[in-house]
């Protein structure tokens, strides 16, 4: 993935590592917009860097995406790198039933990321390079049992970004799988972004933007932090791995 000349669309971009990726690309040189669903962090992101653009959408919502979707193509023809960040991520208590919420979090994390792939291929196809990059999670690879629905859509965000990868293989549309472990970030709220367990957002942000520098064939982008979650089946072990895995978060949940 070339890092300047670009016009990026991020989802997610208001907070987060959307945002960090949306200022770090910025700073690149390239046409940033983002996207997501609170107004008033996008103007407070964009406003904080001059010439960065930013539009509502509701990435859990099919008509909302498709109104995006056209919106986007008229306002910014030139598009050619979609980063699909937005995403949501809450405890369940699954003994309880709690339906409603995975649903939301299907609809957020997993099915928005696929329509709005769909709605906006065409156009990426269309340019004469282009990247498609998918943000999962450590936690594709090794689930945190107190989040169960999000892991999952995470590990079939995996799944899926592989799958088009291999039948976007001979077209201009290179697609690469960003996967953080855990960051100081308000994903799960504000205790999460002053957690001395998780990675400092510009840490994270500096080292996977330097692998994108150094590494631009990449197609997983993994920094040092995420590997033992990444590789954990590969390394042998995985049930005593998960096992003291969930453990531990439990156990730091618990001492909140």
């Amino acid at each position: 993935m070339q890092i300047s000349g670009n016009t990026i669309l991020i989802t997610g971009g208001g907070t987060g590592i959307g945002r960090g990726l949306a200022e770090a690309f910025h700073a690149e040189g390239n046409q940033v917009v983002i996207a997501g669903r609170r107004k008033e962090s996008l103007q407070e992101a964009a406003g904080a860097n001059p010439g960065m653009k930013s539009a509502v959408l509701d990435i859990g919502n099919v008509e909302s995406i498709r109104s995006f979707a056209e919106q986007i193509k008229k306002d910014y023809p030139a598009l050619n790198v979609v980063i699909q960040n937005a995403g949501i991520m809450k405890p369940e208590a699954l003994q309880k039933g709690m339906v409603a919420e995975a649903e939301a979090i299907i609809a957020t994390n997993l099915l928005g990321p696929i329509r709005l792939t769909a709605a906006l291929l065409p156009l990426l196809l269309k340019q004469p390079r282009a990247a498609l990059m998918t943000v999962s999670s450590g936690l594709a690879f090794v689930p945190l049992a107190m989040t169960p629905t999000y892991c999952a859509t995470k590990a079939a965000i995996h799944s899926y970004t592989q799958s088009l990868r291999y039948q976007l293989r001979d077209t201009s549309v290179q697609v690469l799988e960003l996967i953080p472990p855990y960051v100081q970030t308000e994903l799960t709220g504000p205790r999460q972004a002053s957690d001395p367990n998780a990675m400092p957002l510009k840490d994270y942000i500096a080292e996977s933007m330097k692998i994108l520098k150094t590494s631009p064939e990449a197609t997983e982008i993994c920094v040092e932090r995420v590997k033992p979650l990444r590789f954990a089946e590969a390394s042998g072990g995985y049930d005593a791995f998960c096992k003291k895995f969930n453990d531990t978060m439990s156990a730091a949940a618990a001492g909140r």
